[in-house]
């Protein structure tokens, strides 16, 4: 029991074994070395008389075993010891001072074989033996004062921020798998990120170089090749994935049912892109369709337009440039409906262009406010409705964009079962502004006509999303599921597409996506994900030290799995997600950290492999330019046309108006001639 009494009897029986090791010690130093004790006069009658009876024990026998029998009682002593709990002490200076204490201890005996003065023997002799005794002594006590129970070493509680992962390749028709290594009770293992239902939508985030297009976009194209899916690529540094998209369908054509054919639109060289039309007329059934082209064309050229939408002077522009769209759509069956026609029709005069529009009666409701405002001479107003339209489509007017836009090549059916396609169009990072509007009207397009039942399977994949501006994608996310669409969406950070598309739709394009996969992001984006990943059960310890113990508590608390500041930190390779399921392939191990395995020398033979996208048609400086003045003819001559029919009308309405008022004249002189001669007969 842990009384006062028993612990000062404890106490009083170690000082005692103590008190005899010392003795013990000098008791031997005086028996061993009597004559240096005589000669210094060190000695008196009773303690010669009581060490003559102790010399006769046995114990004092020889030179090693006195020294063993004082070490015990030592030791002994140490036994019971209790000191203040120093976290400095470790056992490597316990042990190095315990071994020179046993080393002087023991091995001044050798001293005595030296043939030298016995007095410097003697001194020499009880020196080391008494430091090798305190050093001992002192070793000893350290050792109740090292804490022995400490706290695990895992400062960034890495270990404890592990999970199980799934372990198993799930493969289907659909899927993507990657090949990935975690960390999970010490070691490394290997795993599986397996996105059996990419149809759900994929989400991939990450900062410039976090290996989004190497680690992960790069094996969505060549394994959804492989399974005989379509692809619509949206290229933001061309053509670093329309290389791959091309390489990976040589390798595959016998993966499709009917071999798809590969189409570029890429705007900076005109020999290796193809022509295609994004306001086709056969592709627009309705007004509405002509409305979304105009919404996607001037959200595109004015960013900030997307959060400001219902505003007076956001949807006048749209209504006008709808306006000319439908128009266009309906003179001469489409014949000059694209996007450089409406541009060129555009910068007309007002009063010219009024009149024109005017002959369409299904925009008449769209034009009626601005013809109001020029009659009644409100040109600030007018300006105002018209002229942001007017401007940021002029900044589209070049040589280059109206021959790529105003050709025909092909439709933008992509999934099309009859004619398969592979797409992938090309943005260039320096001339944003401009090319992203014209790519948001293909995409725009686009999505109108893959989104459809019964179509062959196909993957929409966007990288770096936030570029272009497409509306309602989050309505294709949650409708393309049905009809076979996967769409991939690439943004470096959550907080990019807020910027761009503003928040509530950032948040709901964010929260519909099933798959989710990111690198390193900071900030919001990492603390948004880090709730959405959820929390495990974590071990816990606490330790209390205090003047004579040291406790240690453990407990389990729930904690996030990877917190924000780990997906802060992640290596170039190494992501965090969620994988989303099916009814029938149901995975229980959903979240993943780990780091994804690319054979990288295999990789870069295979690039050093590919081949280059080939050449279109050569194209001439001399037949863009052509094309850039044939398109502003046709718009003039369309202009002179219709005025010259309206004039022709107007005038026609003039001379029958004239033909019946000289009717009614002479009709009126004739009554009156009959009336008078009535009143002369009379």
């Amino acid at each position: 029991m842990n009384t006062g009494e028993d612990s000062t009897g404890l106490r009083k029986i170690l000082d005692l074994s103590r008190m005899i090791s010392v003795f013990l010690l000098g008791l031997h130093f005086y028996i061993s070395f009597y004559t240096v004790f005589c000669m210094l006069g060190w000695r008196a009658p009773i303690t010669d008389r009581v060490i003559g009876h102790l010399y006769v024990m046995p114990v004092f026998k020889g030179w090693f075993l006195p020294k063993v029998a004082s070490l015990v009682f030592l030791l002994i002593s140490l036994l019971g010891v209790k000191g203040r709990k120093d976290e400095k002490i470790t056992g490597r200076k316990i042990s190095l001072v315990m071994f020179a204490g046993f080393l002087l201890y023991f091995g001044a005996l050798l001293l005595l074989y030296i043939p030298i003065n016995t007095f410097l023997i003697a001194s020499v002799y009880i020196f080391c033996s008494l430091a090798g005794f305190l050093a001992i002594l002192a070793s000893g006590t350290w050792v109740s004062r090292r804490i022995k129970n400490s706290l695990k070493k895992d400062i960034f509680n890495s270990e404890n921020e592990t999970f199980p992962q799934e372990e198993r390749q799930l493969e289907n028709e659909y899927s993507v798998n990657l090949p990935a290594k975690y960390r999970y009770n010490g070691e490394n293992r290997n795993s599986w990120i397996n996105f059996i239902n990419l149809f759900r939508g994929l989400l991939v985030s990450g900062t410039p170089g976090a290996g989004k297009s190497y680690f992960v976009i790069r094996h969505v194209i060549e394994q959804l090749m492989k399974k005989g899916f379509c692809m619509f690529i949206y290229d933001f540094k061309y053509d670093d994935l329309s290389r791959i998209a091309y390489n990976a369908l040589l390798k595959n054509y016998d993966r499709f049912p009917v071999k798809p054919k590969f189409y570029v639109i890429n705007f900076d060289d005109l020999n290796r892109t193809h022509r295609c039309n994004p306001l086709d007329p056969a592709a627009m059934e309705d007004i509405t369709d002509a409305t979304e082209a105009s919404r996607t064309i001037m959200m595109g050229l004015n960013r900030d337009w997307i959060k400001k939408q219902g505003d007076f002077f956001v949807e006048s522009p749209i209504n006008f440039l709808t306006a000319i769209i439908w128009y266009l759509k309906k003179y001469k069956d489409g014949r000059y409906c694209t996007l450089p026609h409406v541009i060129e029709l555009m910068q007309a005069d007002y009063d010219q262009l009024f009149k024109v529009l005017q002959t369409q009666e299904e925009i008449k409701v769209l034009i009626n406010p601005f013809i109001s405002a020029y009659q009644n001479k409100a040109m600030a107003q007018l300006e105002g409705q018209i002229a942001s339209a007017k401007i940021g489509l002029a900044r589209l007017s070049s040589p280059q964009l109206y021959y790529v836009l105003s050709g025909n090549d092909f439709t933008l059916d992509v999934n099309n079962p009859d004619e398969p396609k592979i797409i992938c169009i090309g943005n260039n990072p320096q001339k944003l502004q401009v090319y992203g509007a014209v790519l948001s009207l293909y995409i725009s397009r686009m999505i109108k006509l893959v989104n459809r039942k019964g179509q062959q399977k196909s993957a929409l994949i966007f990288d770096e999303f936030p570029t272009i501006y497409f509306n309602n994608m989050d309505s294709v996310i949650a409708t393309a599921r049905s009809n076979k669409v996967a769409n991939i969406l690439s943004v470096q950070d959550f907080s990019q597409l807020k910027k761009d598309y503003g928040s509530e739709q950032a948040d709901v394009i964010t929260g519909i996506i099933g798959n989710i996969i990111s690198g390193q992001v900071t900030g919001a984006t990492a603390k948004n994900l880090s709730e959405t990943f959820g929390k495990i059960m974590q071990d816990r310890q606490s330790k209390s030290i205090n003047s004579n113990d040291i406790s240690i508590s453990q407990s389990t608390q729930l904690d996030y799995a990877i917190p924000a500041s780990k997906i802060s930190t992640l290596s170039s390779g190494e992501f965090v997600g969620l994988v989303a399921d099916n009814p029938e392939e149901q995975i229980r191990l959903k979240m993943f950290h780990a780091e994804i395995q690319n054979d990288h020398s295999k990789m870069a033979e295979e690039e050093k492999a590919f081949k280059q996208i080939p050449l279109v048609k050569q194209v001439s400086l001399e037949e863009v330019k052509a094309n850039y003045d044939q398109i502003k003819m046709q718009v003039s001559q369309l202009i002179e046309d219709e005025l010259g029919k309206i004039n022709a009308m107007s005038e026609s309405r003039e001379n029958s108006d004239t033909n019946r008022s000289g009717k009614k004249h002479k009709e009126k002189k004739g009554n009156r001639n009959a009336d008078s001669v009535k009143s002369v007969s009379m």
